[in-house]
């Protein structure tokens, strides 16, 4: 993520934790990350993976999309990039995301909120996605849909895979 980017999403997470009037310590303890790496973030130093996103977004009882919503270029790790589209604005809570995976890309994702649906619909290349013990693979032009209120992955093979992800988020999730 570029500085601009960090700094923005520093600035938007410490605006959101202060609304909900949770100190350094308390989200740090309740994400599971040190207050340090949090600190750091919120003055747009560091470079958080999605899963520490996730689970700050997830602590502060905001939709994924929320978070990121100020940050205009891809957020990525091992492979993965990720993009906001859109938001929706009714219950229940729909976020909109580009994604694109790299050849030879395994990604483990945590569990979302309780109740939490994703859905995939793959542009090019090939994908393996879902439930870890339970997933589908797709080719051009097929969609799945799965609870992602469990560990799920995304695998590819020897072609970079693009795909439409919305996340229909469970009652946790919704807007405050």
């Amino acid at each position: 993520m570029d500085e601009h980017s960090l700094l923005t999403l520093g600035q938007h997470l410490q605006t959101l934790r202060k609304a909900q009037g949770f100190s350094l310590s308390q989200l740090a303890s309740a994400a599971g990350i040190a207050k340090s790496n949090l600190c750091r973030l919120e003055q747009g130093n560091g470079n958080p993976t999605l899963d520490t996103i996730w689970r700050l977004a997830v602590q502060l009882n905001v939709p994924f999309g929320t978070l990121v919503a100020p940050i205009s270029v891809p957020l990525g790790e091992e492979g993965v990039q990720v993009q906001l589209i859109d938001q929706g604005k009714d219950t229940p809570q729909v976020d909109a995301y580009w994604m694109r995976c790299a050849p030879n890309t395994l990604r483990h994702a945590e569990a979302h909120t309780p109740g939490t649906l994703e859905t995939l619909t793959l542009i090019s290349g090939w994908l393996e996605v879902g439930p870890e013990g339970a997933t589908t693979p797709l080719t051009p032009g097929e969609s799945v849909t799965f609870s992602a209120d469990q560990p799920h992955l995304y695998r590819t093979h020897t072609d970079e895979a693009t795909l439409l992800l919305t996340v229909t988020y469970g009652q946790k999730g919704t807007r405050s």
